[in-house]
């Protein structure tokens, strides 16, 4: 099995910055594409960002230059730097791992969520 914890959540004034991170753990084979998503109350979750393996990153536009994903393959980590925040980016925020076990199995594994509360 494949367990994702996410950290860095936290409440901020516009204009702030944070960093949110995902540790993925068990019998990881292999990481392909991660990514974070978002989801504001009573809104669908989206895509914010995603990186590829080969390091290929893509952005929702509505944070593109003020928001950067990175990733540590080595470690099983992704990363995202959010600078500039607005009250809304205020959401809970969850990465996505798409993961080889070592079984074999390949599959999306989600976190549990980090909350980030930005403040007018």
């Amino acid at each position: 099995q494949v367990q994702l914890v996410e950290s860095g959540g936290d409440l901020v004034q516009a204009g702030g910055s944070l960093r949110l991170s995902c540790k993925a753990s068990g019998s990881i084979f292999s990481t392909y594409t991660m990514s974070w998503y978002r989801q504001a109350p009573g809104e669908q979750r989206e895509l914010v960002a995603v990186i590829t393996s080969g390091g290929s990153t893509n952005y929702a536009d509505s944070v593109k230059g003020r928001f950067t994903i990175s990733r540590d393959s080595a470690k099983n980590t992704v990363n995202l730097q959010m600078n500039s925040l607005k009250p809304e980016d205020t959401a809970v925020y969850y990465c996505k791992v798409d993961a080889r076990t070592n079984r074999g199995y390949r599959g999306d594994y989600w976190g549990q969520g980090t909350q980030v509360t930005v403040s007018s």
